[in-house]
């Protein structure tokens, strides 16, 4: 399956509308019947990676939500998603795409990095950030990311100065890039490739990031 069925989004879009347990059962033939084409679509993806990058898995959600701490009550998710695990200890982040009318994006980089990371990240920016921004103003990474996203601190994080000229990055919580696309450009012919081309404009991005994070400040590996 190198596409996604326009049948797909139009059974997430009734899901979304009749989000309860009676409609689910009743229609649970169409679930599964648009969930194989997904996993077939994803499974494609895979294999387009594979092809340029080290992947160790492919994990796809489920469709079902843990309700149990949330106000959404809801028992479903109305979209698809799945996250492409990039191999070995090596190798840094992971890729993301998820499928909701409307509100299809693809993502990459480090949602939640652990406090040693996000230390050893920020120290590099403090030390040098001139190779970052080269990556993240690259014409390629502009054209298909536009910026790097996620929160930040409001003030400079504990031991470093609020006066350094790179405190827009070292004020970073989270290190994403994203892509979103329209439901026409999730059933197009060629919505395949676009995932494909745009997971690639990651690389240099996480190849830059995984050097940071497998390596000490002088360089020097700190991974076997």
């Amino acid at each position: 399956m190198t596409s996604i069925s326009k049948t797909t989004i139009d059974f997430l879009k009734a899901l979304k509308e009749n989000n309860n347990r009676d409609w689910f059962t009743e229609h649970k033939a169409d679930f599964q019947k648009e969930q194989k084409r997904a996993k077939d679509f994803y499974n494609a993806i895979l294999e387009k990676l594979k092809l340029h990058d080290d992947i160790e898995s492919l994990k796809i959600f489920r469709i079902y939500r843990d309700v149990r701490f949330s106000l959404d009550k809801t028992p479903y998710k109305p979209h698809f998603a799945g996250n492409f695990v990039r191999a070995t200890n090596k190798l840094r982040g992971g890729y993301y795409l998820r499928i909701r009318p409307g509100e299809s994006f693809l993502a990459g980089g480090f949602w939640e990095p652990n406090k040693e990371d996000l230390l050893r990240i920020r120290k590099e920016f403090e030390m040098d950030a001139s190779e970052i921004r080269e990556i993240i103003n690259n014409p390629t990474f502009l054209k298909y990311f536009g910026k790097l996203e996620g929160e930040s601190l409001k003030t400079a994080p504990r031991g470093f100065d609020k006066e350094h000229p790179n405190m827009d990055l070292i004020r970073r919580k989270q290190f994403i890039v994203t892509r979103s696309f329209t439901d026409e450009e999730v059933f197009s012919p060629n919505f395949l490739e676009e995932i494909n081309n745009s997971y690639k404009a990651m690389r240099p991005y996480f190849d830059y990031m995984s050097e940071i994070l497998t390596t000490d400040l002088n360089g020097v590996s700190i991974i076997d």
